[in-house]
């Protein structure tokens, strides 16, 4: 029930219920404004979303079950070709026996590679020089003097474990995202 109480400023008497048609009005207001900005908010955001062809383009799988020790391929993930190199254990070996803190870019193999698969080496096929395709992947492709790969546009060099060694790029090959999905599939993103 409302009680009657004096207003100290007016000195009328006025019903005090505890919420007043000003306090209605103002909780009115900002649930509707509330509602207008996830109106005009919701369809932004969702246009705003990746399209089907994006996503579908956001991972690949590869079939690494061909590939023998020594051999590399090249594949393509978010229109960037990538490579995919069973390393023998005498590259591997070679790659640990440089001492990473002597490198540039100083990263170990084990670094870049999954623990117990580290004669799988996977990096975007994109000199960080200027962005060409270094050549190594290839049947009798020039694999510069460590092995690895060799940008015939600046004279990058590229040790076994695609890390810079001799040239103008500034990093190593990109290692993306990737993880094993089985002993023969690798999943790329």
């Amino acid at each position: 029930m409302a009680t009657l109480e004096p207003s100290a400023e007016t000195g009328q008497i006025e019903a005090n219920d505890g919420v007043r048609r000003r306090d209605f009005i103002n909780v009115a207001a900002v649930s509707f404004a509330g509602v207008g900005a996830v109106a005009v908010v919701g369809p932004l955001l969702t246009q705003m979303s990746p399209s089907a062809d994006v996503l579908a383009l956001a991972s690949v799988e590869v079939d690494i079950s061909k590939i023998a020790p020594g051999q590399a391929i090249k594949t393509s993930w978010r229109k960037q070709p990538v490579f995919v190199r069973n390393l023998t254990p005498a590259e591997i070996k070679a790659a640990n026996a440089v001492d990473a803190g002597s490198l540039r870019d100083p990263q170990s193999l084990a670094e870049r590679t999954k623990p117990g698969k580290t004669n799988w080496l996977i990096t975007l096929g994109v000199c960080t020089h200027l962005g060409c395709v270094p050549l190594g992947t290839g049947e009798g492709e020039n694999r510069g003097e460590f092995g690895g790969y060799f940008c015939p546009c600046h004279g990058s060099h590229y040790d076994t474990a695609a890390r810079i060694r001799k040239g103008p790029a500034p990093t190593n090959l990109v290692v993306p995202e990737y993880s094993f999905t089985s002993d023969t599939v690798v999943q790329i993103g």
